[in-house]
């Protein structure tokens, strides 16, 4: 099956999840996630009609940038170490793996534009997973407020890999309660009011949860 196959199926799963709950299927972003496909599979979603690319490498960030450049929308999604953010900082337009006050304080040093970044939380609470325990978040990002090149868009999270989809909901859910609660705190450098969650596995559900961008790589680019 093609890219633009595998996204017109996607598609069209959004758009029946938000009629089902009264939402406009143009508020969901389709990240496609190439970190196992190439840079011809990354071109063929562009063709197809995606926008945003996502890496959770620097080095696969910085192979496709090279072959494709401004005409993605880039998202690092991966852990992103202090010691790589001065390679490809000023690549990426989107960070969604801000998860610590050291790597806050190294893009604020190296980048030359405001970043767009979401805070990582581990809403499930499993040790093999990154991101900031939930009661952390507020106080994280009040530690923020100065930095003139950090703008903290929204929280993004990774679910379980579980068919217990009553699990992925209280997931969901804990993450949207909390970016309404960063969000009613006006904060200048953190309007907070987007959520990066679901993946190949879950979007959908995470879509009926107010997910406005999901990471899509298996499902819509394969892997190779």
């Amino acid at each position: 099956m093609s890219v633009h196959e595998r996204l017109a199926i996607i598609r069209g799963n959004i758009a029946e999840a938000c009629h089902r709950i009264g939402r406009d299927p143009n508020d969901v972003r389709i990240i496609a996630v190439t970190k196992y496909v190439s840079i011809e599979r990354a071109k063929e979603a562009l063709a197809a009609g995606v926008i945003d690319l996502g890496e959770n490498r620097d080095d696969g960030l910085l192979q496709k940038y090279e072959a494709i450049g401004r005409e993605a929308t880039w998202h690092f999604i991966g852990t992103l170490q202090s010691r790589k953010v001065k390679n490809v900082i000023d690549k990426m337009d989107y960070l969604h793996s801000l998860d610590r006050l050291s790597l806050a304080q190294e893009i604020e040093k190296r980048a030359t534009k405001p970043i767009k970044c979401f805070v990582q939380v581990n809403v499930s609470g499993e040790a093999t997973k990154h991101g900031l325990s939930s009661k952390d978040v507020i106080p994280f990002i009040e530690q923020l407020r100065n930095f003139t090149k950090i703008e903290v868009v929204g929280l993004m999270t990774m679910a379980p890999y579980t068919d217990d989809e009553q699990l992925l909901r209280r997931c969901f859910r804990e993450l949207k309660q909390l970016q309404q609660r960063v969000q009613a705190l006006h904060m200048a450098n953190a309007p907070c009011t987007e959520l990066s969650m679901g993946m190949s596995n879950d979007y959908v559900i995470a879509v009926e949860e107010g997910a406005t961008f999901i990471r899509i790589g298996s499902a819509l680019v394969g892997e190779e």
